[in-house]
This record gives structure tokens, C-alpha cells and sequence, in this order.
């Protein structure tokens, strides 16, 4: 799917606000990734004539006295480029088109009062806007700032140099900046005092700027001399004019935008780190969290043997709703371990060179939750364990020793007063003696043994208070550390997938910068001599 440049900058500017709301990139990405050239020619001129297509917009740049503003003024057969006196030096722009074409609006950033506006009536040059650009390498702060405010809307760069400056090193950085978004001609001016070999030297250098066979004019600032190549220059200008050459400008421009574009976002992603190296994070947190973990058992040893022991004196306080004994378990030291394992872990994220502030602001409210978690498993688990002491096996068997202690002595005293009756019965029939003190003694100690031995072994059964305690603490606390654990992970898988989300997404954006969004109908072709003019 072919993307336009607009549309792709709308959806990186969405994608850029919402990345940097949740940090997972920061203010200097942000800026350096929404420094969009999203200009075009277009938007500045339009011609009056119907069917005739936008004008070609072709500027002189170059340092100072080089003769920028005299070409344009031997153009146009008249002064209306200022050029200096002492000191040659352009210090506004200077606009020299056809009346037909108007300009729709000037952007707020190119001042009108700094621009001079020319008109002419040569239907040879009608589709042609001519620009003097100031000097470039002026001590001028002012003249840099056009010159860069002007450049997104021009078509064709006439870098004019002369034998004194054309190893001018302002001017030639800005080609260097600029030239993969521009088409290119150079003109060395004022032949009349250069030499061959500083020509061969100038085109050595337009090669190793990228240029295979860059289209180079000798010229003059005057008419007096009519062997330079003026007119050569202006033919060729002439020739690039076209709505088909200037359709292959703005799809040119628009693919080095996006070239660009991708360029930055690749940057941005490879800042955020990969999908598979971020999903090293959750295996980080758990040896983090063991080590921890066991420190920290090691370290709670006799805070939890005090509890333990208050527990058990003042049961009947601990069982309130409103106790807070256990808050005095997860102290400074055991907060300040807590914190050191959630540091070591960022620490170890950002050796992954994944972005670490969406981490932190997950991971911040666990550093004060932990110690409602820690209090609140551990009260709960020592409440319960209090009003259940022991285990179940242990519990069941006190079950059957109550039991036992109600039920034993009934079953003896039934069986004693079984044998007083008997004993009567038979005592009448064979005129015996009803039963003797030897039966009631043994009656009355059957009965207390009964009763004794249940109620002995429950006294000696009955579980401690401070073990039921103490199990009941350590209980909580693996729940509490289980439930810590269980938090942290779910905060980082959360965070994992929103990295996920953010990469998946710029992805996509790389793709659209890849796609090809020009009309293959204005393609250049090999005879076009725009091939000349472009980097390679």
C-alpha cells in the first residue's frame, strides 16, 4: 500500500505524543523525531494561466561574493538584486517571477520585510520563480536562518561558487546537509579569473559528494564576455520547467522525506530495544526476587519469634478487628531490601537498553503497597491459625478426647449402677450380701479414671499458642511474599506487552516509510537530466 508522506507524519506524530506520554521515549526523541519538512513548492506559488502547473522554484545559493545576486540581476537584464559594494554580501531574498504567477501565502516564518519581490513579462521564463538567497557563510546570523527557512520550498539549487570561494566550507557542509533533497547545478562564476585546475579541482569535489556527472556552468557576472555558459544555464532551467520534470521533483522530494522519516523512526525503535531482549525481564525479576526472598526470611527470624510470642500472651487482642500489631513486621530494613531488589532490577533493565521510566512508574506504587501486603496476609493467616491451633490430624484427635471424656464416664457409671442392680437381684434369691465396700471403691475409681485420663491427655494435647502463632506467621508471610511476587510479575508483563505494542506499532511506521508512494508514470528515466542533478 502506497503511504503519502502527509498522512505518514500525521500517524508518527500521533504515535510520537502517545510514546512520550508513556515514556517510552523521552523529550529529545520526541523533538529530534518531529522535525518534519512537510513544506512543498505548491503551497508558496500558483499561476493565473489555466492548465499550466505550479511553477519550477530555483534558487543561487552560495557564499559570499560569489556573484549569486549579479547572475540574477544579468538575468534579468536589470539591478534587482542588491549586491555589495566593500563588502559583496546578500542579506535578504529576492523573488523574480512572471506576473502570472502569484504567490498564495507566504509561512509566518519568511518574512515578508526580508524579501524583495520582482515581476517580468518574458513568456520564455514563465514557469521559472528565480530566487537570490542571502549569503550563507555571512557573519549575519539572520542570513543562515532564511537560507534554511527557504530551502524546503526549492525545486533546483544553483550552487554558485567562484575561483576565491569555492572551497568555501559553510556553503559546501550545507550541500552535504542537503543534497540528497535537492536537484543540483552548479555554476562557477567569474571564470574570467579562474583556471582550469581550480575547475578540476571544484569537480572532485562535487564527486565525492555523490555526484557522478554533475552538470557544471562557467560563468561570468557580466555580458561582456560571450564565451561563458549563461545561457547554457538558463536553457537548462528552461528545459526543467515542465509539469513532468517538476512532478518528478516533488516525488523525488517526497520519497528522500520519507527515506529520512524512516531513518529517524529506525533510530527511535532501536532506542526502545527488541521484543526478545525485553523478554528477559520477567526471568531477571524471579532470581532477583529468590535472593530476596531469602534474605529476607533469614532477617525477619526474630521479629517473627517476638510476634509470635505477644501473639500467644494477648491472643484475645490479636483476634480484634482493629489490631495493629503485625505493622511492626515489615520494618525499615525489610522495606530497604525491598527496594534494593526492585532498583537491582531497573539497574538490569537498563543494562538491556530497554527504556526504564515506563518500568518505574509500573513497578513505584509496589514499593509502598508491599507493606499493607506483608501486614495483611500475616495478620489474617496468625488469626486463623489462632482460632484453629494445631493441624488437622492433631485437632481430630482432641475432637476424640473430649468425646471421650463425656462418654467414658457415662459408660461407666452405667456400668456401675448395672452391677448395683444385679447385684440386688441376686442378693435377694440367695440371701447374699449385697454387693461391698470393695465394689464401691473399685466403682468410684473406675469412674474418675474415666474421666481423668480424657481429661489429662487433652490438658497435655492442647497445642501451643506461640507454635500455632508462629506457623501462622510464616504462613502469611510466604503468602504475602507469594502475593509480592505474583504483583510484580503482572506489572511487568503488563508493561512488556505495552513495549511490545510501541514496537509493533513504529514497525508498522517503517514499513509505510518503505513503501513506494511514486507515480511510476513520472519516473526518471536515463535520458532525464535530472539524473545529473541528484545524489545517487
Amino acid at each position: 500500500m502506497d503511504y503519502d508522506y502527509s498522512k505518514l507524519v500525521e500517524q508518527t506524530q500521533y504515535w510520537t505524543k502517545q510514546a512520550q506520554l508513556s515514556n517510552w521515549i523521552d523529550d529529545n526523541l520526541s523533538k529530534q523525531i518531529n522535525l518534519f519538512e512537510t513544506h512543498k513548492s505548491a503551497t508558496l506559488f500558483s499561476t493565473e494561466t489555466p492548465g499550466l502547473s505550479r511553477p519550477l522554484i530555483a534558487a543561487f545559493i552560495g557564499g559570499t561574493g560569489v556573484g549569486k545576486s549579479s547572475l540574477l540581476n544579468r538575468l534579468a537584464g536589470k539591478a534587482i538584486a542588491k549586491a555589495g559594494v566593500v563588502r559583496p554580501t546578500s542579506r535578504e531574498v529576492t523573488l523574480y517571477h512572471h506576473h502570472c504567477i502569484t504567490i498564495q501565502q507566504l509561512p509566518k516564518s519568511l518574512a515578508l520585510d526580508e524579501t524583495t519581490i520582482c515581476q517580468h513579462d518574458d513568456d520564455s521564463k514563465k514557469n521559472i520563480v528565480w530566487i537570490d538567497m542571502p549569503d550563507f557563510d555571512s557573519t549575519e546570523s539572520n542570513n543562515k536562518k532564511l537560507v534554511q527557512q527557504w530551502l524546503p520550498h526549492i525545486d533546483v539549487l544553483i550552487y554558485v561558487v567562484s575561483p576565491e570561494r569555492y572551497k568555501d566550507q559553510k556553503a559546501w557542509q550545507l550541500l552535504l546537509s542537503e543534497g540528497t533533497q535537492h536537484a543540483w547545478l552548479f555554476a562557477f562564476n567569474q571564470w574570467d579569473k579562474g583556471q582550469n585546475e581550480q575547475f578540476d579541482d571544484f569537480t572532485q569535489q562535487i564527486h565525492k559528494a555523490g555526484f557522478v556527472t554533475p552538470i557544471i556552468f562557467k560563468t561570468t557576472c557580466t555580458t561582456e564576455l560571450h564565451s561563458d555558459e549563461f545561457s547554457a544555464l538558463e536553457a537548462t532551467l528552461n528545459s526543467l520547467s515542465t509539469s513532468h520534470i517538476v512532478k518528478q521533483l516533488e516525488d523525488h522530494g517526497s520519497q528522500i522525506r520519507k527515506l529520512d522519516l524512516e531513518q529517524k523512526l529506525i533510530s527511535v525503535k532501536n532506542s526502545m530495544g527488541s521484543i526478545l531482549t525485553a523478554q528477559q525481564i520477567p526471568e531477571l525479576w524471579h532470581k532477583q526476587w529468590l535472593l530476596t526472598k531469602k534474605t529476607l526470611q533469614e532477617g525477619l527470624t526474630w521479629p517473627i519469634q517476638n510476634l509470635a510470642t505477644y501473639s500467644a500472651e494477648h491472643a484475645s487482642d490479636i483476634l480484634l478487628p482493629q489490631s495493629n500489631v503485625f505493622s511492626s513486621l515489615w520494618g525499615n530494613w525489610a522495606q530497604s531490601r525491598f527496594d534494593d531488589a526492585l532498583t537491582e532490577l531497573i539497574v538490569s533493565i537498563d543494562q538491556l537498553e530497554i527504556p526504564v521510566t515506563p518500568f518505574k512508574r509500573q513497578l513505584h506504587s509496589m514499593r509502598e503497597d508491599v507493606a499493607t501486603i506483608v501486614q495483611t496476609q500475616t495478620e489474617l493467616a496468625t488469626r486463623h491459625a489462632l482460632i484453629n491451633p494445631g493441624n488437622l490430624i492433631h485437632r481430630n484427635f482432641l475432637k476424640g478426647m473430649r468425646l471421650c471424656e463425656l462418654i467414658l464416664p457415662l459408660m461407666a457409671m452405667a456400668w456401675v449402677a448395672y452391677k448395683v442392680l444385679i447385684g440386688y437381684y441376686t442378693s435377694n434369691l440367695i440371701d447374699n450380701h449385697y454387693l461391698g465396700i470393695d465394689f464401691a471403691i473399685h466403682s468410684g475409681l473406675l469412674i474418675s479414671l474415666t474421666w481423668l485420663i480424657p481429661y489429662f491427655i487433652l490438658k497435655k494435647a492442647q497445642p501451643s499458642l506461640k507454635t500455632s502463632a508462629l506457623k501462622g506467621i510464616n504462613k502469611g508471610l510466604q503468602n504475602a511474599f507469594n502475593l509480592i511476587d505474583t504483583e510484580v510479575t503482572l506489572r511487568i508483563s503488563s508493561t512488556l506487552q505495552e513495549h511490545k505494542n510501541q514496537v509493533d506499532e513504529i514497525s508498522i511506521l517503517i514499513d509505510h516509510c518503505k513503501s513506494n508512494g511514486i507515480d511510476h508514470n513520472f519516473s526518471i528515466t536515463n535520458d532525464s537530466p535530472l539524473t545529473h542533478m541528484l545524489i545517487k
